[in-house]
């Protein structure tokens, strides 16, 4: 067997084992790739505010109203999502988790939403896990996406064309031949074109199943390193304090703020126990998860620990953090997205075509082996 029967061989059994996983992967990204856009628009109400000249109300004002609202809840995570947008205060028990819509200029409670029934939720967890439990869907989804990868590679071995004067020929489709061969030319060329983008794409995600991935990125681009010894927050003493305050969150914010007054988008992660620091973060763009700083504060009194602006930070972990944007084109803003989508969208189509080629082949093999 020769070197392009083998990769046929390799190509056509990890596209029939990885096919429907890759198609529903696939098309769940298309589906998120716009997913803010449109509960923009169709969620104005509790998305979008009129934007005031006057500072946002601060954590503490916004977790003693969730104490109100849903008692036994408690809260992890307040976001400030940029000028025109709504505050949310992420809150969890022991069962679920909630996500409270406010005002950030009054206050105004406007809405409380279970994320666990949104529709564009359900699709990042068919896209994530398969609506499996994590552990388990996770790795299926990162064995498909490594097989995805291979395809493409394999893919592309199976196309170069032997001879030149086949190259122009394998850039194109033959529109005007019959349908089986339209399929196997289209196949084959949007394969192709989507090759690079697609495994951008595809490595981006396993960083979200894999661990490795996203340190061999940052070791890669920094040209070794330890990506936790650059991440590791800070440790405190916590003898020296019995609880934390919300005057302290209240301060990080301000600090945070005022350490960078052109940023759009801010966050403070509240402690938990006794003994968890305030980590705050500023982004540059609202509703763009890169090119942030963070900071660290102490929980009881406030003051700052630790300060890691985005220019302090190594180039393998500026890339690092710019891998959800990057994986979902959200790094070139709508543009990007649009490419985001498109590639999904052929490569949803691949499976699909590629096993109605399989499938041809194999009823014409029937045929012949009956004559």
């Amino acid at each position: 067997m020769g070197f392009k029967l083998k990769i046929r061989f390799l190509h056509k059994w990890l596209g029939l084992i990885s096919g429907l996983i890759v198609f529903i992967v696939s098309i769940t990204g298309c589906i998120f790739c716009f997913h803010d856009e449109i509960k923009d628009i169709t969620r104005k109400e509790w998305r979008l505010v009129e934007p005031q000249n006057k500072p946002f109300i601060l954590p503490s004002f916004l977790q003693e109203k969730v104490k109100k609202i849903l008692p036994t809840y408690k809260s992890s995570m307040v976001a400030y999502y940029g000028r025109n947008r709504s505050a949310i205060v992420y809150v969890y028990s022991d069962t679920e988790n909630r996500y409270l819509y406010f005002n950030p200029y009054t206050g105004k409670v406007l809405r409380v939403e279970d994320p666990e029934s949104d529709f564009f939720m359900i699709v990042e967890y068919i896209h994530l896990y398969l609506l499996l439990p994590d552990y388990i869907g996770k790795h299926i989804i990162g064995g498909a996406t490594i097989i995805f990868i291979l395809l493409l590679i394999s893919g592309i071995i199976q196309w170069w064309p032997k001879r030149r004067i086949d190259i122009k020929r394998s850039f194109s489709v033959k529109w005007s031949a019959r349908w089986r061969r339209v399929n196997y030319d289209w196949h084959n060329t949007s394969g192709f074109y989507i090759t690079i983008i697609a495994v951008i794409i595809a490595i981006t995600g396993l960083t979200f199943t894999y661990d490795w991935v996203g340190n061999g990125i940052y070791k890669g681009f920094n040209f070794g390193g330890d990506k936790n010894t650059e991440i590791k927050a800070p440790v405190i003493d916590t003898t020296k304090f019995d609880i934390n305050t919300s005057a302290a969150i209240d301060r990080a914010l301000i600090q945070t703020m005022l350490k960078n007054p052109k940023s759009e988008m801010f966050y403070v992660m509240l402690p938990q126990k006794k003994g968890d620091i305030i980590n705050t973060g500023a982004y540059p763009h609202s509703l763009r998860f890169d090119h942030q700083s963070n900071y660290y504060f102490h929980p009881y009194r406030g003051e700052l620990i630790q300060s890691v602006p985005y220019d302090s930070k190594s180039l393998g972990l500026k890339v690092v953090e710019m891998n959800y944007g990057i994986h979902t084109g959200q790094i070139l803003n709508l543009p990007g997205k649009i490419v985001a989508f498109i590639v999904s969208l052929i490569a949803a189509a691949l499976p699909v075509t590629g096993f109605v080629i399989w499938y041809g082949r194999r009823k014409k093999s029937c045929k012949k082996i009956k004559a």
